[in-house]
């Protein structure tokens, strides 16, 4: 697989895929959806078929250090840009996270009711090369070019395909993420000049950025545009105003894709960029970023109990529990930092599974208030019974997925600040009352349900069953996970200097 690009492929399968179901003779429902479930099929076997090479990491001295797939063109050399993508454990593990999601996606959306299928389906792929490029561009520009890429599908997600109140919520969403990306564009550019005036090389290539000499308060000027372009898409609070209402209008495929993958792009950004490029301005900030992901898991779980609506309670507790993963990714030390990245697959599964099962309740009742629901443990055993399951995960329950992430993060973070580590783990509790108190009012008490509730169909059970597993096999053991991402955190530590 050496002469094959793997990564090329990728991000660009799926932007063909999408292509391809616009065309005239393919916008039957039936080709939309066949074309769409190939190219996602397709894209997650080259993930898995990625995992085959990992254990290839290229050696510590050389052009890119823990990345064992890479592949660059020079591209617009007048100005220093390059096509240049690269994976390592971290990539690895998020491009695996996407590729599963919108397989998942496009599954269930195989039966519901969906108009204009093919511009959907189409929105869909594009959605999924945008946030496959943001994973493995290891070029400023080619990054900033994904970014903004998957922006657009999700966009017209909410936009076109949402419920009550998408109009306003997709103009929130839009004016929230391209403000912040419009000042990330500008500390690029910044960047790129004051690295070509101090070197006289003008590049956007990021291990050579990440050696650029400046001033203490340019580099926390530009490391806090950064910071917010990235804060607006995880989200963190306070940058968290556009998330209930887009969460909550979204049709569900868009509330998967924002939740379990935007993100992450977010976290990833922080993780990849901001902190490498910019190592003391991010020492200088880690008592802002501890203070404000505390705040934010402590807000979302008080705001997540008082929710009757299932998907805003999702929402809410989406929120709270990246504020834990930007909380391992501030404290900076090796166990938190491969902390928040299991965290991150961690939320994606989890949370991604509870916005399934959110829409698999609204199609078959028309209704997502909690008061509209009640004993579905005896008219579906089956659902009541994987909904309890993700529901213990989002709790932290031991032997499940989301308890060794928490736990490392929390442990990582106690070396650097006893305090956010205690507050913050005082949030994780308040978590436990909020999902409880759902997963109760849903599954059990008096049959409030009007009508017939069905159990789930063979297609739902593999889409739920397949985040099941996965949920149990990161809970009982996430070592291989771990494993992979044991080079590129200890390198990332050496490139910082081991802050904070």
């Amino acid at each position: 697989m050496d002469n094959v690009p793997i990564l090329t492929i990728l991000v660009f399968l799926p932007l063909a895929g999408s292509l391809a179901v616009l065309l005239p003779g393919a916008r039957g429902a039936a080709c939309c959806r066949m074309v769409t479930l190939a190219v996602a099929l397709c894209e997650l076997a080259l993930a898995a078929g990625a995992v085959a090479l990992a254990p290839r990491v290229s050696a510590p001295d050389g052009p890119l250090p823990g990345f064992f797939l890479v592949e660059d063109l020079a591209w617009i050399e007048r100005f220093g840009i390059r096509y240049t993508l690269g994976m390592d454990g971290i990539s690895l593990l998020m491009v695996l996270l996407t590729a599963l999601l919108v397989l998942l996606v496009v599954l269930f959306s195989w039966k519901s009711h969906i108009e204009r299928v093919a511009p959907y389906h189409a929105l869909l792929l594009l959605a999924m090369s945008g946030i496959m490029g943001v994973f493995l561009a290891l070029d400023l520009f080619l990054f900033y070019l994904f970014w903004e890429v998957m922006l657009i599908p999700l966009f017209f997600l909410i936009f076109a395909w949402g419920g009550e109140g998408r109009v306003p919520a997709a103009l929130r969403f839009f004016l929230y993420t391209i403000g912040g990306s419009l000042l990330m564009f500008l500390a690029v550019i910044g960047l790129y000049l004051v690295h070509g005036d101090a070197t006289g090389w003008y590049t956007f290539s990021l291990p050579a950025l990440m050696n650029t000499p400046m001033t203490g308060s340019l580099s926390c000027w530009l490391f806090a545009a950064f910071l917010l372009a990235f804060a607006v898409k995880t989200p963190l609070f306070p940058l968290h105003g556009w998330l209930p209402d887009a969460y909550g209008a979204a049709p569900t495929a868009g509330s998967v894709l924002l939740a379990g993958l935007m993100a992450k792009t977010g976290a990833y950004g922080l993780i990849r960029f901001a902190f490498p490029l910019f190592p003391d301005a991010a020492t200088a900030f880690t008592p802002l970023l501890l203070g404000l992901s505390v705040t934010g898991i402590l807000y979302a779980s008080w705001l997540a109990f008082a929710q009757t609506d299932v998907k805003r309670v999702v929402a809410y507790s989406s929120f709270g529990h990246m504020g834990l993963v930007v909380l391992g990714i501030a404290a900076w030390t090796p166990v938190s930092l491969s902390g928040s990245v299991l965290q991150m697959v961690n939320h994606g599964v989890t949370t991604g599974a509870l916005f399934l099962m959110a829409g698999m309740l609204e199609e078959r009742s028309g209704s997502r208030e909690m008061a509209s629901f009640g004993g579905l443990w005896g008219r579906a055993p089956l659902f009541s019974g994987l909904f309890l399951l993700f529901s213990l995960s989002a709790l932290g329950l031991p032997g499940l997925n989301n308890f060794a992430g928490e736990f490392l993060v929390l442990a990582g973070t106690f070396r650097v600040s006893p305090v956010a580590a205690v507050l913050a783990l005082c949030g994780m509790v308040l978590v436990l009352v909020y999902m409880l108190r759902l997963a109760q009012g849903l599954l059990f008490g008096s049959d409030r349900v009007q009508g017939e509730f069905a159990d789930l169909s063979p297609r739902e059970v593999l889409i739920l069953g397949s985040l099941a597993l996965a949920v149990v096999l990161l809970g009982v053991y996430p070592a291989p996970a771990l494993d992979l991402l044991r080079v590129p955190v200890a390198l990332l530590m050496v490139s910082t200097g081991g802050m904070p």
